[in-house]
């Protein structure tokens, strides 16, 4: 009997291009983990995410960077984050990786191919998002290290702000390419 073996595609093969100053690309080297706190655990999550991550537990729509698996922990509700980290740095299957280095406090579940990741940066870059984007972008509003959960051309996403003008946005992998032309587009509208 013949033995197949699956393996993991770029959503968007690759894609990177350059709009003028503002550059676009596509995030695929990346593992997404979502964890969830258990009703009336979150002490204990919060003393096993600094145990295993040597951080605080972010506020809501806040994220933090750490050094453990050199990830970055996203607070999205008061009992779901995600943690990113690189796909070097996953040993095995990302979600056991995590669940061992948090000692089981949180429920589990590996999101790393059900979502599409863009990388958007450099000047103008967010008035190309705000065009598409109906929350407040504004670096007093939404400065470095925020996340929301968001709608992007009737889309479901996820914003993160990383530096200055460079922005993380995570969409369902299913419609990877109207994501990407709806964020071509919008750059293509302000420039």
């Amino acid at each position: 009997m013949a033995e197949y073996r699956l393996t993991s595609e770029e959503f968007l093969n690759g894609y990177q291009a350059q709009f003028g100053p503002i550059s676009l690309r596509e995030i695929s080297d990346i593992c997404m983990v979502s964890m969830a706190v258990p009703l009336a655990e979150e002490q204990a999550v919060q003393k096993a995410l600094k145990a295993a991550f040597g951080i605080d537990m972010p506020d809501i729509g806040q994220s933090q960077g750490a050094a453990p698996l050199d990830s970055r922990v996203l607070r999205m509700g008061l009992d779901q984050m995600f943690v990113l980290f690189p796909r070097a740095q996953n040993t095995g299957r990302a979600e056991q990786q995590i669940k061992a280095l948090m000692k089981s406090a949180v429920y589990t579940t590996d999101q790393s191919h059900n979502w599409v990741g863009l990388e958007i940066s450099g000047p103008g870059c967010r008035s190309a998002l705000e065009r598409i984007c109906p929350i407040d972008l504004h670096p007093e509003r939404f400065a470095i290290d925020a996340v929301a959960r968001t709608q992007m051309e009737h889309l479901g996403t996820i914003i993160l702000c990383v530096d200055h003008e460079t922005y993380w946005l995570f969409s369902a992998s299913s419609s990877a390419k109207s994501f990407l032309h709806a964020l071509e587009t919008s750059i293509h509208n302000v420039q």
